[in-house]
């Protein structure tokens, strides 16, 4: 693959805080290469203001291996940018070339308040968790791997749901805000198991009633929240989540204890 350097203009959302209004800055970036990754071509724009003696761009990032979900950011109005699942720490400048202009901007959702500049609080998604509980599961040694059967059917789908990484790009492309991809995921990977039946019907309710407090919008079945999920999570995971839910409203009451 060819190697090239461009010339870029940058138009970045800034904001200091979920307070504030935002506005967005342009910058100019040069000599950047083709193989370098999305981040690390806002680590040259960063030390370029650092040497100019002005505040870096804040934006989150951790793994940058497209495992942790943290670098949640739109670029040109597409959660993760232009490449299909793809996350921003694994977009690299050989989508663009010399001369474009860039857009970014931090997710768009009530639930998730701007901390700094591209830094969104997903804090929301560790509380739906939370209140998902626990799994009912011996501790100890590793079990035999066929003391408890599980059809490779449902092997697979709860491993194919276990890839969701919560990184929020399912609420920022719905209209809505919603977040049911990600719930219907969490709650499909356990759901399709025996090792999380025990849990099966609270674990739902919880889940759905906190979304809902921290203000995630109604599923619509619009499909934007697949088709921008980096991991490619169905949107099968979602009626998956719906049907348990009604079969946890139908078999337990209001504390989600069997009747």
């Amino acid at each position: 693959m060819e190697h090239y350097t461009m010339n870029l203009t940058l138009k970045v959302w800034r904001q200091k805080n979920s307070q504030e209004h935002g506005h967005f800055e342009t910058f100019q970036v040069k000599d950047i290469s083709s193989e370098m990754s999305f981040l690390e071509m806002f680590d040259v724009l960063n030390e370029q203001l650092i040497n100019e003696g002005k505040e870096p761009i804040a934006f989150d990032h951790d793994c940058r291996e497209g495992i942790c979900g943290a670098c949640s950011m739109y670029v040109d109005g597409r959660a993760h940018g232009p490449w299909e699942k793809n996350t921003v720490c694994q977009l690299h400048m050989r989508a663009y070339k010399d001369g474009d202009t860039i857009v970014v901007e931090p997710w768009r959702s009530a639930a998730f308040p701007v901390i700094k500049d591209l830094m969104v609080d997903r804090r929301a998604f560790d509380r739906i968790i939370e209140a998902g509980g626990f799994v009912s599961v011996n501790t100890g040694n590793a079990p035999d791997a066929n003391a408890i059967p599980v059809s490779k059917v449902a092997a697979d789908e709860a491993f194919d749901a276990a890839a969701c990484i919560g990184c929020g790009a399912c609420v920022a492309a719905c209209p809505n805000g919603s977040a049911a991809l990600f719930i219907g995921a969490k709650v499909s990977q356990l759901a399709f198991l025996p090792q999380g039946d025990a849990e099966r019907a609270s674990r739902v309710r919880n889940m759905v009633d906190q979304a809902a407090k921290e203000g995630f919008g109604n599923c619509g079945n619009i499909y934007n929240c697949e088709a921008e999920c980096p991991k490619g999570i169905s949107v099968g995971n979602i009626a998956k989540m719906k049907r348990e839910y009604m079969r946890a409203s139908v078999t337990t009451g209001p504390a989600g204890i069997r009747e």
